[in-house]
């Protein structure tokens, strides 16, 4: 077909035109390596600075996480991260000893984070429940989440999602940014597939 001098060429309707692909949003699930420690500081150091979902109010540092890293591989817990095609941590998550005392052994907690734009395409979920994994595998009982009562309704669902209950709220326990704040506390019984090695948190008594 030959357009003469002065047509107009048509234009499609827009809902008719070809669509670009969408970008697929992938990722990888792996152990936590020293490398990556300055790619988590920087995800966790953004809610700290930004929002009331840690309570922290200052920003950690990289001696820091490498003394949680070494505590956690000595005691074997699980410390997973998210990573992108390029080699970005795009998210963590990490089981802790749940308070300090042995007899806590079976029991621990979770932290999960995910960096900005990580949010709402399922990342939560598939961390969170590899994380699952992993502490039953450990044999593992029992993990607790706790939580900020205050903008953090999506980590309240995804661990709602993930089978956790909420076994109770302790109200103004907190206090940043000039507002008092509480935190709510879920948990979810796991299913260890072996008996758990005895840890101790403590050289002592």
């Amino acid at each position: 077909m030959q357009f003469e001098p002065g047509d107009r060429r048509r234009v499609l309707p827009r809902h008719l035109r070809p669509q670009p692909e969408p970008e697929v949003f992938s990722y990888s699930i792996r152990p936590a390596r020293s490398g990556d420690l300055p790619y988590v500081r920087e995800i966790y150091n953004h809610f700290v600075s930004n929002s009331v979902v840690t309570l922290d109010e200052r920003r950690s540092s990289i001696p820091y996480w490498r003394e949680k890293f070494a505590l956690l591989s000595k005691l074997g817990l699980p410390f997973l991260v998210a990573v992108s095609p390029a080699g970005v941590v795009i998210g963590y998550a990490l089981a802790q000893p749940w308070a300090g005392k042995n007899a806590y052994r079976y029991t621990v907690e979770d932290s999960i984070y995910l960096g900005p734009g990580a949010g709402g395409k399922g990342l939560g979920v598939a961390l969170l429940q590899a994380l699952i994994d992993a502490c039953e595998q450990l044999g593992i009982r029992e993990m607790v989440a706790v939580i900020s009562d205050t903008k953090a309704d999506a980590s309240i669902r995804l661990h709602a999602k993930l089978g956790f209950v909420e076994a109770g709220r302790m109200g103004r326990v907190g206090h940043k940014f000039g507002r008092d704040l509480g935190t709510v506390y879920m948990r979810r019984a796991l299913r260890p597939s072996r008996r758990r090695k005895f840890f101790s948190l403590s050289s002592g008594r």
